[in-house]
């Protein structure tokens, strides 16, 4: 009986909103539920103890995408699962059976969600229409400018349309109009850099302020000055002190007491956060959830194997990585404004050193980025490396998505 273990890729709305997460299994080449053992009982055991007991942690309360065989179908494994809490994914079909068409009956009677994947546009999949509640299209294989003929007969039966390996925002701007309600790829965390750019003020306000979080020991004037020019931030700290202060009074004369009442660990946190929301107020809020979980991860597998000696840069570093998507401008450009380590600037603008092949084995874990074989090879050869198992990356994976979930970003 094997372990299964699983990142996941976003998936978001015209917004960019995320609606949900495709589970992406690690130890497959096919993203796809595994084809386990024929015993129910010993296919329950694995399931339960590798998804469907993490299941809300992985998809950070958002519905998880997860492909399913027609064999896997067929022995009801969708039903282990909260019918609100999955999308069911038909995957391997080169056409639609009797078979197919009876089983996606059932579960649909039974108020599961089903997503057609492999769709090529040929009419005999037509007959599944009425059954069908998202159909995926993988936009490197089907032309676009053949879509407009079959979005009509798609939008009568209320079937949204999603958008696979869309890799830039102007695809994205451009598959919307033409239709589509979902989009996944990377085009969410990839920078357009715009040559000339330079921060706003409030921008820059951000970065001085999560640049300040990461002092030691904290300057509690310094973040008090910058938090008091902006009415917004001043609301949120004085919140925050609130929510630690329930069932003690307490009055605050000043946002300074108000920052040394919330101690160093909880600052910190709060600081983080606020900034890494206000630098992703323009873009998606899943840019900001990557960022959190990059540097808790990175945090945590610093402690292990032979990442012991940065440490004390892997959350910081993390934090940072997305900067140059957050703020459309090259990562060295963005760090001349930040006085950070120089092992953190390498690590950054050129993944070198320590630091850096902890960052690519992270990010990579991360954003689900596992289609590429020489990227697999290279990481398999870090993790080898390194002394990491798929376990290792697994636990810390589960353990930063629920710290950020219960973050509510």
């Amino acid at each position: 009986m094997r372990n299964t273990y699983i990142a996941r890729q976003a998936i978001l709305n015209q917004k960019l909103d995320t609606i949900g997460y495709e589970l992406l299994f690690r130890d497959s080449p096919d993203n796809k539920f595994p084809e386990i053992e024929q015993d129910i009982a010993s296919s329950k055991l694995i399931i339960q103890n590798h998804i469907h007991g993490d299941i809300q942690t992985l998809s950070m309360g958002k519905l998880a995408f997860i492909n399913f065989t027609e064999n896997c179908l067929v022995r009801k494994y969708p039903l282990l699962f909260d019918k609100n809490s999955i999308v069911i994914e038909l995957v391997g079909h080169e056409k639609p059976t009797k078979g197919l068409l009876k089983i996606i009956m059932f579960y649909r009677e039974h108020g599961y969600s089903i997503a057609l994947t492999e769709y090529d546009l040929a009419p005999h999949w037509e007959v599944l229409f009425p059954y069908i509640d998202i159909i995926k299209i993988n936009i490197e294989k089907i032309n676009t400018k053949r879509l407009p003929s079959v979005v009509d007969k798609m939008k009568q039966h209320d079937i949204k349309i999603s958008a696979e390996r869309v890799e830039t925002k102007l695809q994205k701007q451009t598959l919307a109009e033409v239709g589509f309600d979902y989009f996944q790829g990377y085009f969410y965390h990839q920078p357009e850099i715009i040559e000339g750019r330079t921060l706003t003020s409030i921008k820059a306000q951000m970065l001085a302020l999560l640049n300040e979080s990461f002092s030691h020991p904290l300057n509690f004037t310094a973040i008090s000055e910058i938090v008091g020019h902006d009415v917004n931030l001043s609301i949120a700290l004085l919140k925050m002190v609130n929510n630690v202060a329930t069932g003690t009074k307490i009055e605050i004369t000043s946002l300074k007491q108000a920052a040394s009442y919330l101690g160093e660990d909880k600052l910190r946190q709060f600081v983080s956060i606020l900034a890494l929301s206000n630098l992703t107020s323009d873009c998606s809020d899943e840019i900001c959830r990557q960022a959190l979980i990059t540097g808790k991860v990175m945090a945590a597998l610093s402690n292990k194997a032979t990442f012991t000696t940065i440490s004390d840069y892997a959350f910081m570093t993390g934090l940072l990585s997305s900067l140059e998507v957050m703020l459309s401008m090259p990562m060295a450009e963005i760090l001349k404004s930040m006085p950070v380590a120089k092992p953190i600037k390498l690590a950054l603008i050129s993944r070198e050193g320590l630091l850096g092949e902890l960052l690519s084995l992270t990010v990579f874990y991360v954003s689900g980025k596992d289609n590429d074989e020489n990227a697999n090879s290279n990481m398999a050869n870090l993790m080898t490396q390194h002394a990491l198992t798929q376990q290792d990356l697994q636990q810390e994976f589960l353990l930063a998505s629920q710290w950020c979930k219960a973050l509510n970003i």
